[in-house]
C-alpha cells in the first residue's frame, strides 16, 4: 500500500476508537496525542486497529517512533510484507475461551452480580457513566466528558470477550439492573500483556466492588497466558494508586507526562 493508502487507513482506525475527532483536522507533521483524546488503552487499540487493517506488525519497542500520522506511514510503509492470512487475530490465543462465568457476591448487605458485558448493556453503561461525579468520570477517561458518543459506547460494550474483556458489576433497583463498577483489559497486539482501566460508581468508592471485579480481572488474563497487566494512572488520583498497590502493582513516573503513574503488575 502506498502512503497515501497507509495515511488513509490510520486515520479509520483513529475514527473508529475516537468517534469525536474531526481527522480531517489532524496534522501529518504534529505529534498525534497532542491533537487527540487518546489514553493509554485507546492507544494500544489504535495499534490493533492498523494490525487487522494493514496485517503489519508492531512491536512494542516501536512504538514512541510512531508519534505523527508522517511517522505512522513511513513506519508502516518500511515494515516487511504481512505474512498473517488475513482477518487473523492480534494478540489472540486461537481457541480462547468467549464465555465467562457470572458470579454473585454481598456487599454491605447487598446482592452484587458480577458478569461479562454484552453488547446489550449501552444503556447501562451510558447511564452509568452519566451518574459518574466529574473527578471519577476523569480519572477513567481523562478528559471532560458527561456522556459518550454512540460510537464510543458501542467499542464499550461490543466486546469480543478475548482481545477485549469487560465485566460488570450490576445491583438490581426498583426492578431494574444498574451498572455500579466497571473493569476490563485490552490485548496487546504482541498477545503477551494487556492494559486495564476501571470506574466504579461514586456511592460504591470504598465498598470493595473495584476489588471483586480487578481480582476476576486478573485471574482471567492469568488464566489465558497473559504475563503482564499494565495501567495508566492520573497521579492526583491517591486514592486508585493505593487500591493498584495492594493488588500487587508497581507504579513509576512517565518522564514525558508527569501527570500520570503507569502501573505494572506481572501476572
Amino acid at each position: 500500500m502506498d502512503i497515501e493508502g497507509i495515511r488513509r487507513a490510520v486515520l479509520a482506525a483513529i475514527a473508529s476508537i475516537a468517534p469525536e475527532t474531526d481527522v480531517q483536522r489532524i496534522r501529518p507533521d504534529q505529534p498525534l496525542r497532542q491533537q487527540i483524546d487518546l489514553d493509554s488503552m485507546d492507544w494500544i487499540n489504535l495499534i490493533a486497529g492498523l494490525h487487522d487493517r494493514l496485517l503489519v506488525e508492531i512491536p512494542e519497542s516501536d512504538y514512541e517512533r510512531l508519534t505523527t500520522l508522517d511517522s505512522m506511514a513511513a513506519y508502516i510503509a518500511a515494515r516487511p510484507s504481512p505474512t498473517a492470512p488475513a482477518g487473523a487475530a492480534s494478540g489472540v490465543t486461537a481457541g480462547a475461551p468467549t464465555e465467562l462465568p457470572c458470579t454473585r457476591h454481598v456487599v454491605n448487605g447487598t446482592p452484587v452480580t458480577v458478569r461479562p458485558m454484552r453488547r446489550e448493556d449501552a444503556e447501562l453503561e451510558a447511564d452509568f457513566v452519566q451518574h459518574l461525579s466529574l473527578e471519577n468520570r476523569y480519572a477513567r477517561f481523562m478528559v471532560t466528558v458527561r456522556e459518550l458518543p454512540q460510537a464510543k459506547l458501542k467499542y464499550l460494550t461490543d466486546v469480543d470477550q478475548v482481545g477485549h474483556v469487560a465485566l460488570i458489576a450490576t445491583i438490581e433497583r426498583d426492578g431494574h439492573e444498574v451498572l455500579v463498577g466497571v473493569a476490563r483489559y485490552v490485548v496487546d497486539p504482541a498477545g503477551t500483556s494487556c492494559e486495564f482501566a476501571a470506574a466504579v460508581d461514586d456511592a460504591w468508592q470504598g465498598s470493595g466492588v473495584a476489588g471483586i471485579l480487578m481480582h476476576a480481572l486478573i485471574g482471567i488474563a492469568r488464566s489465558r497466558g497473559l504475563a503482564r497487566m499494565e495501567g495508566v494512572v492520573l497521579a492526583t488520583n491517591s486514592r486508585m494508586l493505593k487500591f493498584t498497590r495492594q493488588l500487587g502493582f508497581s507504579g513509576q513516573r512517565d518522564p514525558e507526562d508527569r501527570d500520570t503513574v503507569r502501573v505494572v503488575r506481572e501476572l
